[in-house]
C-alpha cells in the first residue's frame, strides 16, 4: 500500500538530523512536526517569525494568535522565541536552516522545483517564502504525491510550471517511494506498495537502484 498523508510526514520526520533547524512549508509539510521526538533537539522555524515550534494544537491548547505560516494553530516548546517577519526571512536567505521541508506542484530530475503556480489562467500564484527556502535552506526536502489526480507523474524530466528555484531539491518523499535527485538524476532510496519496475513504467525518468 502507499502511504498515507501521516505516514508520508512519519517518513520524513526520520530523516531530520538531531539538532537541526528546521522549517516546514504550508501544507503536508506541517505534519511532520507531530512526528519528532522532543528528545531530538529539533528546532523548527516558521517564517511569520518564530523559532521552538511545536506540535500542532488541538483543544485547549489552541491560541488564536500563535500559528504558522499557514495559519494553523501550533505549540510553542521551551526557550520558544519570536521576531520580526524581516529577521525571519534573513534567517532563511541567510543559509541558517538546516533542512526545509516543501510541497510541490513538480520536481525535476535534476532537482529544479516548481510549486508556487501552475500556469492555468485562473490558477492564483503564490511562492511566499518557498524561493527564499529553496536558496537559503542547506538541505531542500519535497513531500508531495507522486502523480497528480489524472495520473500525470509529479517527479519530471524537467518541470512544466514555472520555475520557484533551479537544482535546489536533494530529496523527493511522496506516496509510492523515496527518490534522490540532483545532477546524476533520480535514485530510488525506497519504495511503498509498488515495485521500481512498476515506477519506472509509470515515470518518463531513468531511474537507478540504491546499491549498499
Amino acid at each position: 500500500m502507499s502511504l498515507t498523508p501521516d505516514e508520508l510526514a512519519a517518513r520524513v520526520a526520520r530523516d531530520i538530523p538531531a539538532g537541526a533547524y528546521v522549517n516546514l512549508g504550508i501544507g503536508q509539510p506541517t505534519k511532520v512536526a507531530d512526528h519528532l521526538p522532543a528528545d531530538l533537539g529539533v528546532v523548527l522555524h516558521t517564517e511569520n517569525g518564530m523559532l521552538g515550534m511545536g506540535p500542532a494544537a488541538t483543544g485547549d491548547d489552541v491560541d488564536p494568535d500563535l500559528t504558522n505560516a499557514g495559519k494553523v494553530p501550533v505549540t510553542e516548546l521551551p526557550g520558544a522565541a519570536y521576531f520580526h517577519h524581516a529577521d525571519s526571512f534573513a534567517m532563511m536567505r541567510g543559509g541558517h536552516l538546516d533542512v526545509c521541508v516543501l510541497g510541490a506542484f513538480q520536481v525535476s530530475q535534476h532537482g529544479d522545483l516548481a510549486n508556487w503556480h501552475t500556469g492555468a489562467p485562473d490558477a492564483i500564484p503564490a511562492v511566499g517564502g518557498a524561493m527564499d527556502l529553496a536558496i537559503g535552506a542547506k538541505q531542500v526536502f519535497v513531500m508531495m504525491t507522486l502523480f497528480t489526480k489524472s495520473g500525470e507523474p509529479k517527479l519530471v524530466p524537467s518541470c512544466g510550471y514555472p520555475l520557484t528555484a533551479v537544482a535546489c531539491v536533494s530529496r523527493v518523499y511522496t506516496d509510492h517511494g523515496v527518490f534522490a535527485v540532483g545532477r546524476d538524476g533520480v535514485t530510488v532510496l525506497e519504495t511503498f506498495g509498488t515495485t521500481v519496475g512498476e515506477l519506472s513504467a509509470r515515470l518518463d525518468v531513468e531511474l537507478t537502484v540504491l546499491t549498499r
